[in-house]
């Protein structure tokens, strides 16, 4: 199913509504829309198979972009619109997005540079809500599309992109699916719409961000059922909670932060809010606290369910409310894939024993796109379609998987990844940094946050303002988000004889009670 279906059973519906305005895209609207986009794709020598890619804060036209694609046999690749141009570029140049559609709003984040110009790419630039040098009009083009009916409609999928530890981001890249858009569903639309209730009668609240994986993909698949998103532009915990009222929301995606901040409200605020509609508040991206589950349990009822999943994971596992109650701290059963937790050796380790968590499927559904290592390392030893995305964990004797570490040291603060190795390689740089580590420390709202561990050169001395300036040295090269939030100054960091950073011995100073 797609929007082209509910286009003609109930074309006055609405298919997406911006909470903060009340704007607003019937099915009508955007399958017209997504059609003369599709069209003017074609026209530009686009092919099954080719990728375009969107950056942009929370917009309506998204939905269009998105749409268009799928219904061309795409691939679409949206892009954190908090990146830095270079960073942008180096996405744009990997995917070898042919179309950038882009926001007039984030421009900072599609600035030319001598680097893009050079090669070219993408060859089209388009953009909405204002005027971008060296874009075109993204209202124009539409306007001037045909809006004939497509009767090739081949369905497209996403290609997102997930930084790797070194630093530099890496697309997930899965087949393209094989038929037309209103004869196969998407994988989202397959396992979760039955899963958790999607139906015409869903009106699913998005608060986060569109470029991430799971907000994008619940949109469509809500679209691909004929219900109604409804999406802020940013995520307030007072904002949140007007929305599932106002638009009586039945469905929801969170993450653990977003639970935090909406349980800090004052109680009076919480309670004069009817959230009474929602049969589904769906949570994942990090760990959640086993206090801060029970409290949303009490305060909404039993609707709280979570998966364990990425973006290039082989494999998920699922917990409802009960079973969360039953199982505190578990990532729940696996409903795709086998679970195999195994020691450093790749050999299976028994059961509630800690190893990491590798997941097997008949066939790995994912490649990184221009990196056929990382892929390979990302593969069990000695069976290629096990896949790990490097987690720690256990199963119990019930068949509960329960995370234990982060991948490599990742940092995930308030359900967003960062990797510390790219704030390392640019503060390295500095003159005043001998040698430099960046960790995740323990914070009771983002879960944690990142701190650079400094050691200084020889005649530097330590103080809040070379804090400062190293922070604000950072955020020059790579998106602030990214940045360390705090500094401390060290004598010396841990490392081996060969040079290796001990991370788990500098970790113990912040996580007392962790075993790291």
């Amino acid at each position: 199913m797609f929007p082209g279906v509910f286009a003609k059973s109930t074309p006055d519906k609405p298919a997406v509504i911006r909470a903060a305005t009340g704007e607003q895209l019937t099915y009508a609207e955007l399958d017209q829309n997504s059609t003369r986009l599709a069209n003017h794709l074609e026209s530009l020598g686009l092919r099954p198979g080719d990728c375009i890619a969107m950056v942009s804060a929370n917009d309506l036209h998204m939905f269009e972009v998105y749409w268009a694609a799928l219904r061309s046999g795409l691939y679409v690749t949206a892009i954190n619109h908090h990146l830095t141009a270079a960073e942008t570029n180096y996405i744009l140049a990997d995917c070898n997005a042919q179309v950038l559609f882009a926001g007039a709003s984030v421009s900072d984040a599609v600035a030319d540079s001598a680097e893009i110009d050079a090669l070219k790419r993408p060859g089209h630039r388009l953009s909405w809500g204002g005027e971008i040098p060296g874009f075109d009009s993204y209202e124009t083009a539409l306007a001037a599309a045909s809006d004939a009916s497509r009767t090739d409609q081949p369905r497209g999928t996403d290609m997102l992109y997930s930084s790797g530890t070194t630093g530099r981001p890496k697309g997930i890249k899965t087949p393209m699916p094989q038929g037309q858009v209103d004869e196969i569903p998407d994988a989202y639309t397959a396992i979760f719409a039955p899963m958790y209730g999607f139906d015409p009668t869903a009106v699913y609240l998005s608060p986060a961000p569109l470029y991430h994986a799971a907000p994008l993909r619940y949109c469509g698949v809500t679209n691909s059922v004929g219900g109604t998103v409804v999406f802020l532009d940013r995520f307030d915990p007072q904002d949140a909670l007007a929305a599932i009222e106002k638009y009586h929301a039945t469905h929801s995606q969170w993450v653990p932060t977003m639970f935090i901040r909406m349980l800090k409200l004052p109680a009076d605020i919480r309670a004069k809010y009817d959230v009474g509609s929602l049969k589904l508040a769906v949570h994942a991206a990090a760990p959640c606290p086993v206090e801060v589950k029970q409290a949303m349990i009490e305060w909404w009822g039993p609707v709280i369910h979570e998966y364990y999943a990425s973006t290039e994971a082989a494999g998920a596992t699922f917990i409802g409310p009960q079973e969360a109650l039953d199982h505190p701290g578990s990532v729940g059963k696996p409903l795709l894939g086998v679970i195999h937790i195994c020691d450093e050796d790749g050999k299976e380790v028994p059961t509630g024993e800690v190893g990491q968590v590798y997941f097997e499927r008949d066939e790995v559904p994912f490649q990184y796109h221009n990196d056929p290592e990382k892929t390979r390392k990302s593969q069990h030893p000695e069976h290629e379609n096990w896949s790990t995305t490097g987690d720690v964990g256990y199963v119990d004797a019930d068949g509960y998987l329960y995370l234990t570490d982060r991948k490599a040291f990742m940092i995930i603060s308030g359900g967003v990844n960062i990797y510390p190795q790219e704030a390392e390689n640019v503060l390295i740089n500095h003159p005043a940094v001998f040698d430099v580590a960046v960790i995740g420390v323990p914070d009771p709202d983002l879960g944690e946050v990142a701190k650079a561990c400094v050691q200084l050169a020889d005649g530097r001395l330590p103080s809040d303002e070379l804090a400062d300036e190293l922070i604000a040295f950072t955020k020059e090269s790579i998106a602030a988000y990214k940045a360390p939030r705090s500094v401390d100054f060290v004598s010396e960091l841990p490392r081996t004889p060969t040079g290796k950073l001990v991370k788990g011995e500098l970790r113990k100073q912040y996580w007392p009670a962790a075993a790291v």
